[in-house]
């Protein structure tokens, strides 16, 4: 099977016995490792067979995404009004129109939260704007109602990488919260909150423990269908804060609820309330509405760092349903798969065989092919925004999920590749160059093992090593 007297039989041979490792004898590996320089498979084992990609899911959808809406595409968010000023009052609604955009928070750039709204505040001032006397009505409209991936568990409700879907939405729909130990043994540690917003509601069961019992235990729980917050458990004094996000229910009600409070602290009054357009029995039109105020996203060429670097699934699943918007009008699950299949199909992904639950890989209903990621990322090599996609991937040792790994390696700053960790699923694919500069691209991914993960990372990683110290002309 290995012609040992050549460089690339010998390299074969022995990645194959990285793959025999006795300790996943009782689960299955799926590799595929393909030169793109001459197309020769380095190393294959059950490369057509399917498997859980976890976030590998996002090469699928970050790729046709910067085909499909181009690495300048940038949503547009409307402030929108069919009322009219006087006296100082907006006699009317304020309508804030999604349009998918995930971005809306201040965490991407500034890192104040509610920077966007501040500045539709001013614009609004500056109108002479000093009271709305209507509601401010939050319009979804661009996505459907579904705001979960297929078969994501009902136990990541709370969690902030299973934040709810939605066409509009605001600080990754989600609260920020920073908890801190009292200065008293026994009292409740102080909690901040960002964006400091009514729309939770929050309840702290924490207790402050003495230094000597040294425990950093904390947890939160969202009540299911509530934005009632729990926060429980204990810290002792003197430990560093504990940070953490939690996702909101109605993400649309939550932003026009955050909205309300910025215009309020901006000394604009607000008479109404916070609501969904999906509320009121008549669709909203705005053939006749007066645009007040915009937010324009960065463009999907920085969009898909942040989706591909961190893992973000919030991004992930809004880019995923903005390409079905573009094509079709509505962004679902479904419009989205429809966009995404003739880019797919044109690399060579089998869309007959795939199933494609979601655009993360949260789901553990997604099922791929080691080939079909290798396609993606030859089919990626090909395209003008090849280099817009090389550099969203995490670098080992460098960035993203990949910067403790590989470290002291030739593969560090060299390896760019997306990682994938779900329950009993660990993957890396992307490309690695030679020492003598030959790209290979790669997809690794171990399903169903039940030694400790980093059993896994360690084989890839090895592999990587090898790849990137591989030279043809070595003897």
């Amino acid at each position: 099977m290995y012609d040992l007297d050549e460089p690339i039989g010998k390299l074969g041979y022995e990645i194959a016995q990285k793959f025999n490792d006795s300790l996943f004898e009782n689960a299955h590996w799926g590799v595929l490792i393909r030169s793109l320089k001459t197309g020769e498979t380095v190393y294959a084992r059950n490369e057509k067979k399917m498997f859980m990609p976890a976030s590998n899911m996002k090469l699928f959808t970050s790729s046709t995404a910067i085909v499909a809406l181009t690495p300048e595409y940038r949503y547009v968010t409307r402030l929108m009004t069919k009322g009219t000023i006087k006296d100082s009052v907006l006699i009317g609604d304020l309508c804030i129109v999604g349009s998918g955009d995930p971005t809306i928070s201040g965490r991407f750039d500034s890192g104040k939260v509610t920077s966007a709204f501040e500045q539709w505040a001013d614009t609004l001032r500056n109108r002479g704007i000093k009271r709305v006397s209507g509601n401010i009505i939050g319009d979804d409209n661009c996505f459907d109602d579904e705001y979960y991936g297929a078969g994501w568990s009902a136990d990541y409700e709370t969690d902030y990488y299973a934040a709810q879907i939605s066409g509009l939405s605001f600080n990754d729909n989600c609260v920020d919260f920073t908890v801190v130990p009292s200065a008293i043994i026994g009292e409740i540690c102080s909690v901040s909150v960002s964006p400091n917003t009514s729309y939770i509601t929050l309840i702290n069961q924490t207790v402050t423990a003495a230094e000597t019992d040294s425990v950093n235990e904390i947890w939160f729980e969202r009540k299911r269908g509530t934005n009632n917050v729990f926060i429980h458990g204990t810290m002792s004094r003197g430990k560093k804060p504990w940070i953490e996000s939690v996702t909101v229910e109605n993400p649309t009600v939550y932003t026009a609820a955050v909205l309300k409070e910025v215009l309020q602290l901006k000394n604009i009054a607000v008479s109404g309330i916070a609501v969904d357009g999906d509320d009121f029995q008549d669709t909203i039109r705005y053939d006749d509405a007066t645009e007040l105020a915009s937010f324009i996203s960065p463009p999907y060429s920085e969009i898909i760092r942040v989706i591909n670097k961190p893992s973000q699934n919030f991004y992930t699943e809004q880019v995923f349903r903005t390409m079905g918007k573009e094509k079709s009008g509505v962004g679902s699950m479904r419009t989205g798969r429809n966009a995404a299949y003739p880019v797919l199909s044109q690399w060579g992904v089998d869309t007959v065989r795939l199933r494609y639950a979601d655009g993360s890989g949260l789901s553990r209903q997604d099922l791929i092919t080691p080939t079909d990621i290798v396609s993606i990322l030859a089919g990626m090599s090909k395209e003008a925004s090849f280099s817009t996609f090389y550099e969203s991937l995490p670098i080992a040792g460098v960035d993203g999920t990949i910067r403790r790994r590989m470290k002291g390696t030739k593969a560090e700053g060299n390896v760019h590749a997306k990682t994938g960790s779900i329950g009993y699923v660990r993957s890396l694919s992307g490309y690695v160059t030679s020492s003598d500069s030959e790209m290979f691209t790669f997809s690794m991914i171990a399903n169903h093992y039940t030694v400790p993960t980093p059993f896994a990372e360690k084989i890839q990683d090895e592999v990587c090593v090898m790849l990137s110290e591989f030279s043809r002309t070595k003897k």
